[in-house]
């Protein structure tokens, strides 16, 4: 497998200072290879989703990737990437990208120094998953708020105390330095990038063209519900989780789940819990979050109609649900994240 070593759309800009849309992917040994596809596959679908014209190609994105020696690499799955440049030689870009992977965990302190020089003369400085452990290696989180992989947000604080490690967001941004969760979230962070550069509905089309179900926000939770809790053993629990997940507005209180499950309340909440791993009320609010958010970004109903769907009841205890988990109300996040076809 080879990189993109021509520019995505078009040829490169002028010499001298380089634009943002001038992105360098830094490769290694060990590299999570959906940290690097992932992102480039969305900055190449860019230029196609934006209005064609002169003005559509002239703002394409230009992928190169590099790593040390310019040689091949083998990713953590054990596929080979063949890199564009040298990272010793690579000239500063307008965005630096930084993928995870199991190559972070024992960095090559050249690579660390080359991401620490180019960091300064870039636009943007973004990291995928763990690559978040080689900007800190650089010194480049320090006194900055950040987010890895879920799984490593208290190995990342723990090591460099003087960043702030939020575990809970797919993707953090403080100032030019953007930072994002596991794997799939560098398509989000990478879709986030592509809506400053060229738009709203240039980010929305690309979403719907790589087939990504939701665009979502950087504030949203890393987890959704089927994530964040485990399938439960027993089938009749299995079922509720279905049952809530397909009928958020039912009644899902714990008398009428545990009459699902064939248990009474208490059996019910105690085996549910154990199971899954969280509460039933827990696990019902996280479900409807998930049915509001879909509702919001794919259909025109209005927001009363959303809150009732969801099974919210009023538009006010959806809002306060979607400020206390996402910091948005529906409204704004309706605004940012629509995705009806017109």
């Amino acid at each position: 497998m080879t990189s993109h070593g021509t520019p995505v759309g078009g040829p490169p800009g002028p010499p001298g200072r380089r634009p943002a849309h001038d992105v360098l992917v830094v490769l290694f040994d060990g590299v999570q290879s959906l940290d690097v596809t992932g992102p480039v596959e969305v900055f190449a679908a860019a230029v196609h989703a934006s209005a064609a014209g002169p003005a559509a190609r002239s703002a394409a994105y230009r992928v190169r990737t590099a790593a040390l020696g310019g040689g091949p690499v083998r990713t953590s799955a054990g596929l080979r990437l063949l890199p564009d440049e040298d990272l010793r030689t690579a000239a500063p870009p307008g965005t630096l990208l930084v993928p995870g992977g199991s190559g972070t965990h024992r960095p090559d302190p050249e690579t660390v120094a080359r991401i620490a020089a180019l960091a300064p003369d870039a636009e943007r400085v973004v990291s995928v998953c763990t690559g978040a452990f080689l900007l800190a290696e650089a010194g480049l989180l320090e006194g900055r708020r950040a987010t890895t992989h879920w799984a490593y947000c208290d190995t990342l604080a723990r090591r460099f105390p003087g960043t702030e490690v939020d575990a809970e967001p797919i993707f953090v941004r403080d100032g030019k330095y953007a930072t994002s969760a596991g794997v799939t979230a560098g398509i989000d962070l990478a879709l986030a990038l592509v809506e400053d550069d060229l738009g709203r509905d240039a980010a929305l089309a690309v979403a719907r063209g790589l087939v990504v179900f939701l665009r979502r926000p950087g504030s949203q939770a890393q987890f959704s519900t089927q994530l964040a809790a485990q399938l439960a053993e027993r089938h009749p629990l299995r079922e509720v989780q279905r049952w809530i997940t397909e009928h958020p507005e039912a009644d899902l209180s714990v008398d009428a789940l545990a009459a699902r499950a064939a248990l009474s309340p208490r059996q019910f909440a105690r085996a549910f819990r154990a199971e899954v791993g969280v509460t039933p009320g827990r696990y019902v609010d996280r479900a409807r979050l998930e049915a509001a958010r879909r509702l919001l970004e794919d259909t025109a109903d209005g927001i009363a109609e959303v809150a009732r769907a969801a099974g919210y009841g009023t538009p006010e205890a959806m809002r306060r649900a979607f400020v206390r988990t996402l910091a948005l109300p529906p409204a704004e996040y309706r605004r940012r994240f629509h995705s009806v076809r017109s």
